[in-house]
């Protein structure tokens, strides 16, 4: 039987736009009247708007927010859900900053997202870096394992946090969750989940299971990256005896806009009901689809497709090609994939219901004709894999970066030298190097490989000039 779908927060909007109402309040756009943009864009601007009677206020929610917040609540588990619309960041920012004080020495997962980092950086914490698995297949970092987690413990015991990251960008979860979340709670260690592409795991199996189900204190999703939210648009949950609620509240009421966007939270109320929904004729009907797109890849010469352990992601390789390559060519036929690294592409597939289509076909025709043009590209030179210690520290802490002196220097004499700026691969955004780790020859090799596959780099540098940021050499 169907669940009944409720969405009391586009009920609101709904009902609200039926009075035809006129704008004296902002935004300035006026409903869209005033907008020159595309007539399509205009239309949905209708909804754009501010705190009015009966659409209630995230930061005070007593209406249509809070009732679609504890539909979210409702649907995940939690304690306490909450809609982000500043994306994933400032959930992170939130949980770091409610659990933990200045000063405080905390284990993160060195492959986090840059938030991560900055939130560290802002909430003025100690890090202990936490080197992940690597997974031969996938050619990724992957989760820290229990082993990992055991020996920063045992090094740190006056940590005040565990920040983890689950899944990795490319869908892997590692088995070692629950019993690190069992081990930090018996020590009262909050564990904090970075899940941003795990929104869809409350559905239930071909899933993994969510970090929430598997006991971490709060948990923050990117709705928008595999639910049908708009860009920005993440929740943020909370299931603990270890946090303060009322704590994480404050921050995100101080760090998330005081004019939240509508079409945001009503794409989150939309995109909650759309799991909440999802039914085993659902999966049953994606796996299908997404298996006979599978199937039909593997008839392409020179192609080599790689699942992972969540259905939505899926890695496409081409023989003695860089993954930089592959985008590159698939872009110039209209397909574009989620991220490339140097080995390969990601897919997000789509989380289809069996009410929906997709141009699977298509895109394998088309998948095809790129792999034929790329002969041309192919090269027989293998991808170094670069193995680092098992737990680590900054050598400067970020307090002490922002007092010292700092200058800019070639790439090639960066060997040594301390960052005074992250450098960071975007997508997907996990810095290679942080403030306050040294640039070593390992670092440096990496550097140079994305520099020549031609990869997007974030950060401060100046790497178009071939110079790097770095400590001056008497503050080290």
């Amino acid at each position: 039987m169907q669940r009944v779908q409720r969405r009391p927060l586009v009920d609101a909007l709904l009902k609200f736009q039926q009075g035809k109402p006129v704008s004296f309040h902002v935004p300035g756009h006026k409903n869209g009247l005033l907008s020159a943009l595309p007539e399509e864009v205009r239309q949905a601007m209708k909804y754009d708007v501010t705190e009015l009677p009966g659409l209630d206020d995230l930061h005070y929610p007593e209406e249509a927010i809070r009732e679609a917040q504890e539909l979210l609540q409702e649907t995940y588990g939690a304690q306490h859900s909450f809609f982000l619309v500043n994306g994933s960041t400032a959930g992170n920012l939130a949980m770091v900053l409610a659990a933990c004080e200045k000063g405080d020495t905390v284990l993160v997962q060195r492959n986090s997202h840059k938030s991560i980092f900055h939130s560290i950086e802002f909430a003025q914490l100690q890090p202990v870096y936490l080197t992940p698995e690597w997974d031969e297949r996938t050619m990724t970092a992957t989760h820290v394992s229990l082993k990992t987690v055991q020996q920063a413990f045992a090094e740190y015991p006056n940590a005040k946090a565990l920040i983890l990251t689950y899944p990795n960008y490319y869908g892997m979860t590692g088995p070692d969750l629950k019993s690190i979340i069992l081990l930090a709670h018996a020590r009262g260690i909050p564990v904090l989940v970075d899940e941003a592409h795990g929104a869809h795991f409350t559905a239930g199996a071909p899933f993994p299971k969510s970090a929430l189900a598997l006991g971490a204190d709060a948990v923050v999703q990117s709705a928008h990256k595999t639910l049908p939210a708009m860009t920005m648009g993440s929740f943020l949950h909370i299931r603990s005896e270890l946090l303060d609620t009322e704590r994480v509240m404050k921050y995100l009421r101080m760090i998330q806009s005081s004019s939240p966007s509508y079409l945001i939270m009503a794409s989150l109320d939309d995109a909650r009901a759309f799991i909440q929904t999802y039914s085993r004729l659902d999966s049953r009907y994606l796996l299908e689809k997404r298996q006979q797109f599978i199937d039909s890849l593997k008839t392409i010469d020179g192609l080599i497709t790689i699942e992972t352990a969540d259905p939505l992601k899926l890695i496409l390789r081409a023989e003695r090609v860089s993954g930089y390559d592959l985008k590159e060519a698939l872009e110039q036929e209209g397909i574009y994939p989620e991220l490339a690294d140097p080995n390969q592409v990601l897919f997000v597939l789509p989380l289809l219901k069996v009410r929906h289509s997709y141009p699977f076909a298509g895109v394998r025709s088309r998948i095809k004709e790129v792999m034929q043009a790329l002969e041309k590209k192919r090269s027989d030179q293998p991808i170094p894999v670069h193995e680092q210690p098992s737990v680590t520290t900054p050598e400067v802490l970020q307090a002490d970066i922002n007092k010292a002196s700092t200058e800019w220097i070639p790439v090639a004499r960066a060997i040594g030298r301390i960052a005074a700026g992250a450098v960071i691969p975007y997508p997907p955004g996990i810095p290679l190097v942080v403030p306050g780790e040294k640039w070593t020859t390992t670092k440096l090799e990496e550097l140079m490989d994305f520099m020549a596959e031609g990869a997007t780099l974030q950060g401060e540098h100046r790497l178009e000039d071939k110079l790097l940021y770095v400590l001056q050499e008497d503050q080290t």
